[in-house]
């Protein structure tokens, strides 16, 4: 029984899959990492308004916004800088690069003198973000099989949050100077292991001419070895001769992407998902909220401690990312982000109506309602709108476009987390936090109703189709 649920095409340890999850494992070190960085902001930043651990506070509200929006800028940086790179370098060298900023920034952390350090350090934690949310998803699309490709780039947004727990443990918890040094082992651990471990995408190698490359790649990713069943590696092979066909097509010019390409019936039909996709995914403040997370409670009105409450959404949060590995391959794209929207609207709109009351009211008897609907509001957005996120993103598009449409679509992503994490904190001192949520809520819902009529399902779905 055991080896017939090995056997299955959909099981991540089907022998077939086993090099393309040691793969995915391998990539989201960086992923961990990252989210470390995410979470770890969140009590320190609490910890360095009074009290500072270290030589100077950041006190007032442009400080903190900016610490917390150059996130936003440097995402928008390694958009465009590994959005440009990709195509020339490949996937493997991107990948590598990826470290080299992220390791940077827990070096300014430790030595951090006055805020400008800060704002560097999470301009560089953004730069690595934005990179990664953009090589991450057309890599494993690249070298993933159709069954299992939505679980494998779920598992991206899963690895994050599983260090955005860590990170608002490691912030609540430990020194401040002890954090860095015992961070900056993964991206080590990461950058040796892309270096021995990863090869290069067979769709790249094939675009840019390596042939013979390009089979032994698919061969290590699809696990085919010179003794395995010759009828096996015939249809494993009369795969990659497909592949190669397509991404060819006997064109000298088919690399060249022209405006016209940008404006086919096909691109023309995703551009309208791709943007509600955008728009939801960080003016529902999902991830905003992560960022401040601990703010937001100690301005709701509730008693509960708001580091604990932190942590609490810390591993929901996970929850929610892991429950999306199990289901986008099986309940299917759409489905997921019906869900989501439509629990995230429900959830914030009941948080905002709660902080009001508790502004006029004593609801301190009701401390537990803000952790459970906030609890509600992560675990449903993460099945969706941030599990599904790039998984939606790089699959709407048609196969001529969707590397630089993607990336195109991310830059703008990365603008809207710049522009979220700086206005955030604003809103909720000149608004007040009833209001803000209510905002959030409203273009989640809004969202529900363009997806119910005009998302399509993409599960399945071939990278070589449009």
């Amino acid at each position: 029984m055991l080896g017939r649920l090995f056997a299955r095409p959909n099981c991540l340890l089907n022998r077939r899959n086993r090099y393309q999850l040691l793969t995915t494992l391998i990539i989201n070190l960086i992923s961990v990492s990252h989210g470390i960085g995410i979470g770890w902001l969140s009590p320190t930043l609490r910890k360095l308004q009074s009290n500072s651990p270290i030589g100077f506070e950041v006190k007032s509200e442009f400080e903190i916004s900016w610490v917390g929006s150059m996130l936003g800028m440097g995402s928008v940086t390694g958009n465009i800088l590994i959005g440009t790179l990709l195509g020339r370098l490949g996937s493997k060298r991107c990948l590598l690069f990826l470290a080299i900023p992220h390791s940077c920034l827990w070096f300014l952390v430790y030595f951090a003198q006055s805020v400008e350090y800060l704002y560097v350090g999470r301009l560089l934690a953004g730069i690595t973000g934005g990179g990664m949310y953009i090589v991450h998803p057309i890599f494993l699309s690249e070298i993933s099989d159709a069954n299992i490709r939505g679980t494998f780039s779920a598992m991206v947004m899963l690895s994050v949050n599983v260090g955005v727990l860590g990170g608002y443990i490691v912030g609540t918890h430990l020194a401040y100077y002890d954090i860095p040094w015992m961070v900056l082992v993964l991206p080590l651990c990461y950058f040796i292991s892309v270096l021995l471990f990863i090869r290069e995408s067979p769709m790249h190698l094939i675009r840019i001419g390596k042939y013979a490359a390009a089979e032994r790649s698919f061969r290590y990713y699809k696990n085919i070895k010179d003794g395995d069943n010759i009828n096996d590696q015939n249809r494993s092979m009369e795969e990659f001769e497909h592949m190669k066909i397509a991404l060819t097509k006997g064109d000298d010019k088919k690399d060249v992407v022209t405006f016209k390409d940008f404006v086919s019936r096909p691109a023309l039909r995703a551009y309208g998902p791709a943007l509600v996709l955008l728009i939801a995914n960080q003016f529902s403040g999902l991830f905003t909220m992560v960022n401040y997370m601990s703010d937001i409670f100690s301005k709701s009105g509730s008693t509960m401690d708001p580091d604990t409450s932190t942590i609490i959404i810390g591993a929901v949060q996970i929850m929610g990312s892991y429950v999306t590995t199990l289901l986008c391959d099986i309940c299917g794209r759409k489905l997921l982000m019906l869900v989501s929207t439509a629990g995230v609207a429900i959830s914030l709109i009941s948080f905002g109506f709660f902080t009001k009351y508790a502004q006029s009211y004593d609801l301190s008897e009701w401390s537990w309602v803000p952790l459970v609907l906030m609890s509600m509001d992560i675990f449903l957005g993460n099945i969706g709108l941030v599990g599904c996120f790039f998984v939606c993103l790089v699959e709407i598009f048609p196969l001529k476009i969707r590397a630089k449409a993607a990336s195109i679509a991310i830059v703008v992503c990365s603008s809207f987390v710049f522009l979220m994490l700086n206005i955030f904190p604003l809103c909720m001192r000149h608004w007040g936090i009833s209001a803000t949520m209510w905002s959030c809520g409203g273009v989640s819902a809004f969202s529900f109703i363009f997806f119910a009529y005009f998302l399509k399902e993409t599960k399945g779905k071939s990278m070589l189709e449009d």
